[in-house]
């Protein structure tokens, strides 16, 4: 979180290709999903199947080989659609015809993912025109179609399709949701805050040429780096863990909870991951409903629930824009759609209610250190009170406040000095709290799920400190998969005894308005 205020015409028309299922590059073994039928036990979720087939690492993309946005990009028409919908792919490049290929996120084997489908002959390359620059400094690619794809046969998930011309590779993607998430613990892509931060074509919510920035971002365009850049960094490790550990899954995008209000009734658990801070009003109504009435919720990473945004609808459908304008200067200033901290006025709703915490610092590094050890997701970590896990803090923090809207029964289960900035210090919380039928579990920390990707040197990361984030995310994840108001757990609140601040100074994030 960087905090920051604040010719159109038709392309050269393309050949739309429909790339049917019969194309599919590995159709030999039998389809999974939460309704297919499989060898597998009846009793086993439909993940464990789908993760026992064939995976392959050929979904990766060297940095090498990485396509620049004037070579090869790509988009989605659809952040998400149901089994069996299609989805625009809309593609532009100068390096020749594009192969196609769609690899499902997961486990199997330790690969990473698994290629669900194929384009059964490279589509036509075409170099699409410039993007052009609506109001707000919206960025908007109003390219052609390149072709429908169908996702019949396509298990729920995260998919990443790999774009390849010419030796050089680009990623789009996009989710496969889930119809119903009753009983499932629930992973959700933050879509959202993906394209707030998505500069591709000059202009994100942060960033713009000289001092500018935008004010309305726009799902249709590709996004920056290799084309998954916020997914690599802050989702991907996360999911290859929840597939590979044999609960029963379900995927979301913070768009589809924006739309639908009861898509998370039932669900055991919902996940937000590693980078989660843009939310509208119904998505956030629509978490705080599930939680009230039984669904248990991890938030992964830091900083989430901080800024509150809108969606608008755009040229290829509903929800296709997002709106932040960071400040008063939004001509909408109701409850629901106006686009300011959600810590601040004209409608001030901190997020401690929901996350347990509040925003505290960015840039922020350094140790975890264990508060409470008798914390039950910390079961078989080994660890006791003072413990350091190195390097597992930072790059952006929350930290618990003794203010209105924390919750009573909140638990922090580490409390880990480290310096803000060049001039402050303060806290990095992991922090808990039970509703009774739920827990809400917040790691407080945007490094948490970086861990994943193993040891790094240049942030201190350890053997040890990814062997003790890959089981706490495993006792987490089991506990909320329970469901039926059993993914709570029992612990002793003790922020009272932590002596800290109802000021928030110490930090980045901002004053609290009431």
């Amino acid at each position: 979180m960087r905090i920051r205020s604040g010719r159109r015409r038709a392309g050269a028309a393309l050949l739309v290709v429909c790339l049917l299922l019969t194309a599919c590059a590995a159709p030999s073994t039998p389809p999974t999903g939460p309704h297919a039928t499989t060898s597998a036990s009846p009793a086993q979720p439909w993940t464990v199947a789908e993760n026992a087939r064939p995976g392959t690492e050929d979904w990766q993309i060297p940095g090498s080989a990485v396509a620049t946005d004037a070579q090869l990009a790509g988009y989605a028409d659809r952040t998400s659609v149901l089994p069996g919908e299609s989805f625009g792919l809309h593609v532009t490049s100068t390096l020749g015809d594009v192969a196609v290929a769609a690899y499902r996120v997961g486990s199997y084997g330790g690969t990473g993912a698994r290629l669900v489908w194929q384009s059964p002959q490279p589509l036509k390359g075409v170099k699409q025109p410039d993007p052009v620059i609506e109001a707000g400094n919206m960025v908007v690619a109003t390219w052609s179609k390149t072709a429908d794809v169908t996702t019949t046969g396509w298990p729920e998930g995260s998919y990443l399709l790999k774009l390849t011309a010419a030796g050089r590779s680009r990623y789009v993607p996009v989710t496969v949701r889930s119809r119903s998430t009753a009983g499932r613990l629930v992973i959700v892509n933050a879509v959202i805050t993906d394209q707030a931060y998505n500069d591709w074509g000059g202009y994100s919510l942060y960033d713009g040429p000289g001092n500018s920035r935008a004010t309305r971002v726009s799902f249709d365009r590709p996004q920056k780096g290799n084309g998954a850049q916020q997914f690599f960094g802050d989702e991907l490790a996360t999911i290859q863990l929840a597939e590979g550990l044999g609960v029963d899954l379900a995927y979301v995008t913070s768009v589809d909870l924006d739309r639908e209000p009861d898509l998370l009734q039932g669900a055991s658990g919902m996940v937000s991951m590693g980078h989660d801070e843009y939310w509208t009003v119904p998505e956030r109504t629509a978490v705080e409903k599930a939680r009230d009435t039984g669904t248990s919720l991890a938030f992964l990473g830091a900083n989430a629930v901080y800024w509150r945004v809108r969606l608008e609808d755009g040229a290829t459908g509903d929800r296709r824009v997002v709106v932040g304008y960071k400040n008063t200067s939004d001509p909408k200033k109701d409850a629901v759609d106006t686009t300011v901290m959600w810590r601040s006025r004209p409608h001030p709703d901190p997020e401690n209610s929901l996350t347990g915490m509040l925003y505290e610092c960015f840039p922020a590094y350094g140790d975890m250190v264990i508060e409470d050890p008798s914390f039950p997701l910390f079961e078989g970590a080994g660890v006791k009170k003072g413990d350091r896990i190195p390097g597992v803090v930072g790059i952006e923090i929350d930290r618990a406040y003794p203010i209105q809207g924390t919750p009573d029964s909140l638990t922090v289960a580490a409390h880990s000095p480290v310096a803000c900035g060049t001039n402050k210090h303060t806290y990095s919380d992991m922090t808990y709290y039970s509703t009774g039928t739920a827990g809400v579990w917040a790691t407080g920390s945007m490094m948490w799920v970086k861990v994943l990707n193993g040891p790094n040197a240049k942030y201190n990361i350890t053997d040890a400190s990814v062997s003790f984030v890959r089981r706490v995310m495993e006792n987490a994840f089991r506990q909320m998969a329970k469901g039926n108001g059993r993914g709570a757990v029992t612990t002793t609140p003790n922020l009272a005894g932590l002596n800290a601040p109802t000021a928030t100074s110490t930090g980045t994030g901002g004053p609290v308005d009431r």
